[in-house]
């Protein structure tokens, strides 16, 4: 009875941190569209995020001494990386696409473990693959000789190339009394990208008075502050907190599976909130690179005795995202 409710439970809260981290990209683009550059709106997520996780960080505080390798990669990749990328293609490409494109992880992910481990992968996880790429091909319209911003397209492929750095990451939490506790690594995470973005945003040179403004969403005007104050609490804290605590309820498989609404959320909130209409093709890639992400994910790798191998869950932008289970442990995110 207490395993069914966990499971009911996590249940929950994984499709309310889809639901968050779906509405993040929605929120955002007004705001780059008012006229913040979408470096600066990072780093404003990022660091409010900080902020209010600043607690958890100071009550792991001894993760810096035993994982600081961890928490850096963690917040290079999963947090910076992640952000910084998505935003950026976002403010060039409409929101659906972009996320769609960062769709391509999970096989991704299936070449690391086939080429860089040299772990065989399952048949029907390599069809995943061609499934997710394939709807790629109609979600971007290559018949048209790409129909979108190239520059974008690559920024949204750099934000899978990082998704993959979380899912190695993500495999090094740990065991026992050496195990680090998610909610510390995401807080630390978070940390970390804030350093690295403001080097890089230089959010001295932001014009503030922009927030204090307002910004135009679906033709309605509404406050900036409004909308960066969803971002940081809904599609960030709330969104990779809920994440977090569903994958320890859920299996990994089960939350990437649910993880994938994200990619559904974030293009009908596209649709209705912003009037990023998509055509009968790119709608129908689109729900193939969904269910070839969810095969990719959901079928475990298995190595030829039998035994079950790595199985990857797809991320939500930067929290939310499920942790890699790696049958045995390897020293590899």
């Amino acid at each position: 009875m207490r395993a069914s409710a966990l499971s009911t439970s996590g249940l929950g809260l994984a499709l309310g941190s889809a639901l968050a981290f779906g509405g993040s990209g929605v929120a955002a683009k007004p705001l780059i569209e008012a006229g913040l550059d979408p470096l600066h709106v990072v780093w404003l997520r990022v660091a409010g995020a900080a902020l209010i996780m600043l607690p958890l960080a100071w009550r792991h505080r001894d993760l810096v001494r035993r994982r600081p390798a961890l928490l850096v990669g963690f917040g290079l990749l999963a947090v910076a990386g992640v952000q910084a990328c998505y935003f950026a293609a976002i403010s060039r490409i409409p929101v659906g696409v972009a996320l769609l494109v960062e769709y391509l992880a999970p096989a991704l992910v299936l070449g690391w473990v086939r080429f860089v481990q040299r772990r065989p992968v399952s048949r029907a996880a390599a069809v995943g693959v061609v499934l997710a790429v394939g709807g790629l091909a109609c979600v971007v319209e290559v018949w048209a000789g790409i129909g979108f911003d190239a520059v974008g397209l690559l920024l949204a492929l750099a934000a899978a190339c990082c998704q993959v750095g979380y899912f190695v990451l993500s495999d090094q939490g740990g065991e026992g009394d050496d195990a680090a506790d998610p909610l510390g690594v995401i807080a630390y995470g978070l940390l970390v990208g804030t350093a690295v973005l403001t080097v890089v945003a230089r959010p001295w040179g932001m014009d503030w008075s922009l927030l204090a403004g307002g910004a135009e969403l679906g033709g309605t005007r509404v406050p900036a502050g409004l909308l960066l104050g969803w971002i940081v609490l809904i599609a960030t804290v709330l969104a990779y907190v809920t994440g977090v605590i569903s994958v320890r309820r859920l299996s990994p498989q089960v939350a990437g599976v649910v993880a994938c609404l994200e990619a559904v959320i974030a293009t009908v909130l596209a649709w209705v909130l912003l009037g990023e209409h998509l055509s009968a093709p790119q709608i129908f890639g689109g729900v193939v690179v969904l269910v070839g992400a969810f095969i990719a994910q959901s079928q475990a790798a298995s190595s030829p005795s039998g035994e079950p191998g790595p199985t990857a869950a797809v991320p939500v932008e930067v929290a939310e995202q499920p942790e890699v289970e790696l049958s045995a442990r390897p020293s590899t995110p």
